[in-house]
């Protein structure tokens, strides 16, 4: 039986308004019985989409002045009656208006729960669902829009489509099983060729922006190296725009790792500034510079500073040759040539970009070379649908390989009946991704993620 919920749906502590959300059969009586509204014919019209001013009581005591939402099964967020009681911002009082509602019949909600209702009411699918933690946590305004586009449906009709032509592919097999005798077998094989080509065809692109839009969510992993007193801290402090870094002359400074977040070209890059690298008898400066070298390894993107009036040292050649996808080269401190304009790079390989912090030359370059990365040089509109949550790209690699795997089979002439198992599994995969078919623990996994009160 669907019990009634309720929890505070603003952050906890002191503000100018608490927002507290209840959703269930019991909504409607448990407001009733604790609010008294300045207006009581108006709201005996029971309208949906109301918002009424009254006082909130426990019993006969008045505990505040509040404003009522009122909104009806189904055309809610959860699909059932939701009350949002809009109180004064104080924690206590907030507090006290949830005991309130607990002491008349509602439990409180688990975390998730309300979002998890509209999926189960059949508000939102899965993918929409996850989306909106993700907008509720995005740093930088391209991942936000891109948790709003998947919010809007783009990528769950891009979904649907895939597991559309999936289940036609099921079906035609199954028609195929049904009449073996049938003379046009290959023919039918021809057709089911071109719709497992079809099909994986439309996988092959959504996953294509997958990269993009995991980065866009979750961010770059951004490694800052190099000799010290190259301007590595001083970079950090730039791009972060605050003294996050010691910056000295001496060599050494920084022994450990710095991690700041920062969105640069519109993309988030999770900064770690690291240890410089050189030979040292400091025990503690060798761990540092250890470090450094695991960062370079694990990095998405490495940012190696280095001198632009100086030849490029052994460190720094080693970094270029062996991480050339990875790394831009901030030559920095150009403005020290007696002609910036005379800069070259030092090695043919990696992105070299004249650089200096001081005079705040290069970031334009820097913006640009990290959203040519990203995007990898092709034009994405800012609504376009991108696939970016781990596990649903997990699943749909899994429906890729599910379709390959029929795809090599037909061409291998194996028998229908094998055919449809490959495709079953395919038909598994992408309906895990909206919702369609999925496990209990699984589904309670996901809304475990969200806070109390969404």
């Amino acid at each position: 039986m669907v019990d009634t919920i309720v929890a505070l749906a603003t952050a906890f502590g002191e503000a100018s308004i608490h927002v507290l959300r209840l959703s269930g059969p019991d909504a409607k009586q448990i407001i009733e019985s604790c609010f008294l509204p300045h207006h009581p014919a108006r709201w005996a019209e029971d309208k949906s989409y109301t918002l009424h001013l009254g006082y909130f009581k426990d019993n006969e005591e008045h505990l505040d002045e509040v404003l009522v939402s009122r909104m009806h099964k189904p055309y809610s967020y959860t699909g059932e009656d939701v009350f949002e009681i809009n109180c004064h911002g104080g924690p206590f009082l907030a507090q006290r208006l949830l005991e309130v509602c607990l002491k008349q019949g509602a439990r409180l909600a688990e975390p998730g729960e309300f979002t998890k209702r509209a999926f189960l009411n059949g508000k939102l699918d899965l993918i929409q669902a996850e989306s909106i933690i993700d907008l509720i946590s995005s740093r930088t305004e391209s991942g936000s829009r891109l948790a709003f586009s998947q919010l809007k449906g783009g990528l769950s009709e891009k979904i649907l489509q895939v597991r559309e032509q999936v289940m036609d592919i099921l079906a035609f097999i199954e028609a195929g099983i049904d009449f073996p005798e049938d003379e046009v077998e290959d023919l039918d094989r021809e057709q089911l060729r071109e719709r497992l080509q079809g099909a994986l065809g439309l996988v092959e692109e959504i996953l294509a922006g997958s990269k993009t839009g995991k980065i866009l969510r979750e961010g770059l992993q951004t490694a800052i190296v190099g000799l010290p007193n190259v301007g590595k801290s001083s970079l950090l402090n730039a791009l972060v725009r605050e003294e996050r870094a010691i910056v000295t002359d001496i060599p050494g400074t920084t022994r450990d790792e710095i991690r700041e977040a920062v969105s640069v070209g519109g993309i988030l890059l999770q900064l770690i500034d690291t240890a410089g690298i050189r030979e040292s008898d400091d025990p503690v400066e060798r761990l540092g510079i250890e470090r450094s070298w695991r960062s370079i390894e694990k990095a998405d993107l490495i940012l190696l500073v280095v001198k632009a009036n100086s030849a490029l040292a052994t460190e720094e050649v080693k970094i270029i040759q062996t991480q050339p996808e990875k790394v831009i080269v901030i030559a920095n401190k150009v403005d020290l040539l007696k002609d910036p304009q005379d800069f070259t790079p030092g090695l043919g390989l990696g992105t070299w970009i004249p650089f200096s912090v001081h005079k705040h030359l290069g970031f334009e370059a820097l913006d640009a070379e990290i959203k040519r990365r990203v995007y990898q040089g092709r034009m994405v509109s800012k609504d376009e649908p991108l696939l970016s949550n781990a596990r649903q790209i997990s699943a749909l690699e899994r429906c890729r390989s599910a379709l390959v795997s029929a795809l090599t089979g037909v061409e291998s002439g194996m028998p229908w009946d094998i055919l449809s198992i490959d495709v079953r599994q395919g038909l598994q995969a992408v309906s895990e991704m909206t919702g369609d078919q999925i496990q209990e623990n699984l589904l309670e996994t996901i809304f475990s993620r969200f806070c109390i009160g969404k």
